[in-house]
């Protein structure tokens, strides 16, 4: 039986530091990012903006758990930004802790099946699918999914996919390897 170590389950200072930092730029990110979210909206491409816009609001997970590499540290990364987005005003209010708790579950379920032992590409292509997956089924439920056409789900779910991996992954993964070379990383 895989066993989580020590270091990756004890916080210092210094990480909870980390944390709050990543949750504040995130958040005030997130934030921002909604004007792209109904710019889509008020388009013909409506039915698409949710999937279209997603991958930036699961950029906070990965990130903290890539740099922090702690059990947890998705999670808790994910609804502190969610909580700072809601507190500058966010049109979806405190709707937005509940997304933020069910996108960084989704995101520390990547982490989690390394055994939290592969923070890198691996660990960070996981969390992009366990995400991607995680959210469209909450989305089934909460936003009315369940009601589409099984081709359009399809098709959302393809979209959802890319923007994941192209923001909460690929993009995640150079905002980490620019953060490990400066040298902020070394413990």
């Amino acid at each position: 039986m895989q066993t989580v170590t020590e270091s990756k389950v004890k916080w210092s200072l210094r990480d909870v530091i980390f944390l709050a930092i990543i949750a504040i730029f995130f958040g005030v990110i997130f934030e921002v990012w909604s004007a792209a979210y109904y710019a889509v909206a008020a388009t013909p491409l409506k039915p698409y903006a949710n999937d279209l816009t997603l991958g930036v609001w699961l950029m906070a997970g990965p990130l903290a758990g890539a740099i922090l590499q702690k059990v947890g540290s998705s999670t808790i990364g994910e609804v502190l930004a969610a909580a700072v987005e809601m507190l500058l005003f966010s049109s979806w209010g405190a709707a937005n802790l509940i997304s933020g708790f069910v996108q960084g579950i989704g995101t520390e379920l990547g982490f989690a099946a390394t055994g939290y032992k592969n923070w890198d590409k691996l660990g960070i292509s996981l969390s992009v699918l366990t995400t991607t997956i995680v959210t469209f089924i909450w989305d089934l439920f909460n936003s009315g999914y369940a009601d589409y056409k099984p081709s359009l789900m399809i098709t959302l779910f393809i979209i959802r996919l890319i923007s994941a991996g192209f923001f909460g992954g690929a993009l995640v993964y150079f905002i980490k390897k620019l953060v490990a070379k400066s040298g902020l990383l070394k413990r």
